[in-house]
């Protein structure tokens, strides 16, 4: 990127700024976990987006998924003194909303009436729309209309909530099944398992409408 500046001062602050965006994921985090508020801001811009679709497709409706996703992002901010660099920061991120997204489903089991509300603002960030981002389950863009939308999300709606999940991780996000075993805490065999089963469902659920 060239940027056309006379300012030699101030031509150095905009490179440096630029190159704060071409660091890596853990990188974020660790400048986060020694306190740097504007490496967290560069985290949630980089991931709000993919964080709120899979918790809207998780969920099953747009309801509540946007405070869930401001959620995920506030446990990240809370916990940042926890981070170990391990893994991608993308496994633990979505370790989190794993969490909270199950959470919901079976807060919504239990209360079916109810609708998540409000919950506690820590951090100040835009809330994301929602869009659909299934390209990698319906690789055709032709059939990426509503009605088709509409049937891919009541198709994961059947799905046991943990097939589907660990599905979008695999078929949106691009998680290895390593990664997906990590963020499931389950063995690798398992996790192969719980995908092959959740494909195979959907497959069913949408044969009229997909080849997967």
């Amino acid at each position: 990127m060239k940027f056309h500046l006379r300012n030699k001062g101030f031509s150095s602050s905009i490179r440096l700024r630029v190159d704060h965006y071409n660091e890596s994921d853990e990188e974020l985090m660790l400048r986060l976990k020694s306190g740097d508020r504007q490496a967290f801001t560069l985290l949630v811009n980089r991931y709000k987006q993919s964080v709120a679709n899979l918790v809207a497709h998780t969920v099953g409706d747009n309801q509540d998924s946007e405070d869930i996703a401001q959620q995920v992002f506030i446990q990240v901010y809370k916990h940042a003194d926890r981070y170990e660099v391990r893994s991608k920061f993308t496994t633990w991120l979505f370790t989190i909303t794993k969490n909270l997204a199950l959470n919901e489903i079976r807060r919504r089991k239990r209360h079916p009436t109810d609708s998540l509300n409000s919950i506690e603002e820590e951090e100040e960030f835009s809330q994301p729309q929602q869009h659909p981002d299934m390209k990698t389950i319906a690789p055709d863009d032709s059939l990426l209309n509503k009605e088709m939308l509409h049937q891919l999300q009541a198709a994961l709606n059947l799905l046991p909530e943990k097939q589907r999940l660990a599905l979008l991780l695999f078929q949106e996000k691009g998680l290895s099944y390593e990664e997906i075993a990590k963020v499931f805490e389950a063995s690798l065999s398992s996790t192969k398992s719980l995908i092959f089963r959740a494909r195979e469902a959907l497959k069913k659920h949408l044969k009229e409408y997909l080849s997967l």
